[in-house]
């Protein structure tokens, strides 16, 4: 790419004569900001651009125009010589064909393969990026497989025109750490074995320092910085590099102080003190030096037609005190979402106990007010809340809605309280009257958090709350929760599989693998000296500069 520009139809320019280039068997990061131009630099390397667009500068593949390029053209570069892999693979494959279809259309209507041919070559590609059954996998659908397991297959559909240049748009960030170290050794297999450039677009900047060669950083639009990937990270020269360094978790930094047991009992006291002056809650004596969540020995198993059963969690037990913060981690399926859906009651535990703030929270709420006491003690914050927001309500009707529920404030109390939990959060009244499609990511999750926290629950239930967000928005997420945590004495349950972002959240952490707790400790001494294997393959899967 040369000095290339992109200009909507409005007169909105995009990109700002962005150079960069690829050499054969090269990765190159592109990382930068959610809005930054990553994606819509790497796209136009296959025509992919909005619809009325304007260019200037140019983009070549291997010595082919694409800017100004005919559809047949564009088309043959696709085909050939480019592919992509994008982040979410269950939106980029039809879930009513089997992953044999998805293979086999290429090969069989682009390469004119036979069947039989075709057949064989998907074998072939599945065993290359390492699943374990090609064969059988390609009478499977996409619901079938974990999202590892399908991103490899969207690897191994992308490489089926052997392409020269593969650009891989953040193909890793939903997954856990362990997955995540997986598909970075088939992506680097892949190219080492076929000599291909590889264009890697991330908001990590670890995982971009440990794969790439060199990096671009994009801010608005434009390459602010470039240069040997270890060297940006390490001495970034850009402020901008700077903030996004600075923002990065790492489990090998130093973390915030742990708070002391006086510390914590002091925030008890004063959650306990803003309890006793709300009408809407009130607790015993015997509640308040109570855990403010207490799991014993709880289990979850799903019974599946024609299956073995699979046991999300096994005798699970761990206590939260009050104003604690606690991390759960572990690669997927290892029951930590499933943990929590029991905590907030949208699961029930087949065996053990839940208390929250001291009272009996076992079994799934049943009628109005049994549900309405679950929400108001626990309380949680989804990955997406794009999908947790309705879409066809502002922010602070989402926020005002939860009020009017739970508390006997009146209407104009409410608008009120809306203002003033918005501002908490570090938005303004505009915010109130947004629609969620028209925020940020950032923006979102924090109507998420404010609509969270508005009825003061006991526990905050955090599942992947960051995981989606670049790196400076996950930074004031996380200074967001920090500080909700100072003022108001909440408990929060943390679930993660990044582990910088639980040493930066919580002062205890557990470790869940196939549904067990296999290790439980203070965070700071279980990242520096774990006693269990797994615990010390997840910290060793963690991208790292090298």
């Amino acid at each position: 790419m040369r000095d290339l520009t992109l200009t909507l139809p409005d007169g909105t320019e995009l990109l700002h004569g962005v150079t960069l280039h690829v050499a054969a068997g090269e990765t190159v990061g592109l990382v930068g900001e959610s809005g930054s131009g990553k994606s819509l630099t790497a796209r136009t390397a296959l025509g992919l651009w909005p619809d009325g667009a304007a260019f200037g500068g140019s983009v070549s593949v291997d010595g082919r125009e694409v800017t100004g390029s005919p559809e047949a053209g564009i088309l043959a570069i696709r085909r050939t010589t480019a592919a992509m892999i994008f982040q979410d693979p269950r939106a980029g494959i039809n879930p009513m064909r089997t992953i044999g279809d998805h293979m086999t259309e290429t090969l069989r209507l682009v390469e004119h393969r036979s069947p039989q041919d075709a057949r064989a070559r998907a074998i072939e590609l599945l065993a290359a990026v390492q699943l374990p059954d090609p064969q059988a996998h390609l009478k499977q659908f996409p619901h079938e497989f974990s999202g590892g397991m399908l991103q490899r297959v969207m690897i191994a559909g992308a490489l089926t025109s052997s392409p020269k240049l593969l650009i891989c748009d953040e193909p890793t960030t939903a997954l856990d750490v362990t997955t995540q170290a997986e598909i970075i050794q088939v992506l680097a297999a892949q190219r080492a074995a076929r000599g291909m450039g590889m264009l890697f677009i991330t908001h990590d900047l670890n995982l971009a320092a440990s794969i790439c060669d060199r990096v671009y950083v994009m801010q608005g639009g434009e390459v602010v910085e470039q240069g040997d990937a270890r060297q940006v990270f390490v001495r970034p020269v850009q402020a901008y590099t700077q903030r996004l360094v600075a923002a990065t978790p790492t489990v090998d930094a130093a973390p915030a102080p742990t708070p002391t047991v006086v510390e914590r009992a002091e925030r008890a006291e004063t959650h306990s003190r803003a309890e006793a002056h709300s009408p809407a809650e009130t607790h015993s004596p015997a509640e308040t030096h109570s855990p403010a969540l207490e799991i014993a020995g709880v289990s979850k198993t799903y019974l599946r037609h024609g299956k073995p059963p699979v046991q999300a969690v096994c005798g699970a037990t761990l206590q939260i005190p009050r104003g604690g913060s606690l991390g759960v981690v572990g690669e997927s399926g290892s029951g930590k979402s499933t943990l929590a859906r029991m905590v907030v009651g949208l699961e029930q535990a087949d065996a053990g106990a839940i208390r929250i703030a001291g009272a009996e929270r076992t079994r799934t709420p049943r009628g109005r007010t049994e549900r309405l006491a679950r929400a108001k003690s626990v309380q949680m914050v989804f990955q997406d809340p794009y999908l947790s927001l309705d879409p066809r309500i502002p922010a602070g009707r989402a926020i005002e809605d939860v009020l009017r529920l739970h508390t006997p404030l009146s209407a104009s109390d409410a608008r009120t309280r809306v203002l003033e939990l918005l501002d908490a959060v570090g938005l303004g009244e505009r915010h109130a009257q947004a629609r969620p499609r028209t925020l940020s990511g950032g923006q979102r999750q924090r109507v998420a958090i404010a609509r969270a926290i508005a009825i003061q629950p006991d526990v905050l239930v955090m599942d992947e709350a960051t995981s989606a967000l670049d790196v400076s928005v996950q930074a004031q997420v996380l200074d967001l929760v920090a500080s909700v945590r100072a003022e108001r004495g909440l408990t929060v349950m943390f679930i993660s599989h990044d582990l910088g972002v639980v040493r930066r959240v919580c002062d205890e952490t557990v470790v869940m693998r196939r549904g067990e707790i296999v290790e439980h400790g203070p965070t700071e001494q279980l990242l520096r000296d774990p006693q269990h294997e797994y615990t010390q393959l997840l910290l060793d899967s963690v991208p790292r500069a090298a």
